[in-house]
């Protein structure tokens, strides 16, 4: 179901939106349409500091999980195949 939006725009706004739609061969409706949608995506996204923030937070922390030595874990996983019976 679609519902009717009225926004309200100064003649110069309206102009601009207008010129602007026509430079991408799109309606003034549908290219208001699309930078809504624009909006609310890049909304929904933590903005660029939120993100350098987290990524700076986990840097401090150090690695997830203490990552064993590739010979190990080849060798666990050798000896989980000779020991589980249901593998062919």
């Amino acid at each position: 179901m679609t519902k009717r939006l009225q926004v309200l725009l100064d003649d110069s706004e309206l102009r601009t939106i207008q010129r602007l739609a026509r430079r991408d061969k799109v309606t003034t409706a549908e290219w208001v349409r699309r930078r809504l949608r624009e909006g609310a995506a890049a909304s929904a996204r933590p903005d660029t500091a939120t993100r350098l923030a987290a990524i700076h937070a986990a840097y401090r922390h150090g690695p997830a999980a203490p990552e064993p030595d590739i010979g190990q874990m080849l060798d666990e996983i050798e000896r989980g195949y000779r020991s589980d019976r249901s593998l062919p």
